[in-house]
């Protein structure tokens, strides 16, 4: 537990407590994964007080609110340091578990509102959240623009299209020869958010390949006004990956899914899980289930 944050809208009131939770944890190495900022009595604050405590934590934050709608168990709002966002898959994931360590819920489905929509989260040792099956946009236009601003060469690319992918947040594909080349990359930071805004992005995700049949990648994902440059573990981005590689016949075993390996660059190794799953009625598959471990030291 992390001492309370002394917020300054706030002089009387009970100051809610919040928590650090490491999701996407890399099952082989003791402290990893992508830390989030965990409130998990957020009813009563403001937006105001939201921004501020994220602002101070510094990494992306969550925070559970009583829902507003009866076909909901819960609202869930999320803040980078810089700005809300409408969904964050990692601090989902991470405050659905602290939910359940705590006390709050039992294992089970629950349904979550967002302001990219609603999210269900099956709940038990592991938590798997919904995302919808994404869609995809080609960007080659701007080809020469994200190699530049990526320190690239038009040699460092895969044989496959760069594009943009949405699932609750668009993301901008960019596909790499090797895990070496995406490792080595040092993008220029102060070009970033003006060439996400021209791509219609919320930032770039780089990845390579490391083997389709066992279907393990390695990405990084540079934000694009998130208040940091970097980010160790992406659910959102790591759904939209899988939503164009599922789109252009790349997942062997749908159902198994994918592995997204990220953050080794950063020193701060994750492990993303990405499978997918039919609808019930019509058979057709049409959503993502995103998965990873959860650790709180």
């Amino acid at each position: 537990m992390i001492a309370p944050i002394e917020l300054t809208h706030r002089t009387e009131d009970t100051i809610p407590s919040f928590e650090l939770a490491h999701v996407f944890c890399h099952p082989d190495i003791g402290r990893s994964g992508n830390p989030t900022g965990l409130v998990l009595n957020a009813a009563g604050m403001t937006p105001a007080e939201m921004q501020e405590i994220t602002a101070r934590c510094g990494h992306e934050s969550g925070f559970v609110l009583p829902p507003s709608s009866p076909e909901a168990d819960f609202r869930f709002r999320f803040f980078v340091p810089r700005h809300e966002m409408e969904m964050c898959g990692h601090a989902t994931v991470g405050a659905l578990w602290l939910l359940r360590a705590r006390g709050h819920i039992d294992d089970g489905v629950y349904r979550i509102e967002t302001e990219s929509g609603p999210v269900i989260g099956h709940v038990g040792e592991r938590v798997e959240i919904t995302q919808p099956l994404g869609t995809t946009e080609p960007r080659d236009d701007k080809r020469d623009a994200i190699l530049s601003v990526l320190g690239l060469a038009a040699s460092d690319l895969a044989d496959l299209p760069i594009e943009n992918a949405t699932t609750s947040r668009t993301k901008t594909l960019v596909p790499l020869s090797s895990a070496h080349t995406l490792n080595a990359i040092t993008p220029d930071f102060d070009r970033m958010e003006a060439l996400c805004e021209e791509l219609g992005s919320t930032g770039l995700y780089p990845y390579a390949m490391i083997s389709m049949t066992a279907g393990q990648y390695e990405a990084r994902q540079f934000p694009k006004n998130a208040g940091y440059p970097e980010d160790a573990a992406t659910g959102v981005a790591a759904t939209a990956l899988a939503s164009a590689l599922f789109e252009k016949d790349m997942i062997a075993a749908p159902s198994a899914g994918i592995t997204i390996f990220q953050g080794r660059a950063m020193g701060n190794p994750s492990q993303i899980q990405v499978r997918f799953a039919k609808n019930q009625e019509t058979g057709v598959i049409d959503q993502c289930l995103l998965s990873g471990l959860v650790c709180v030291w």
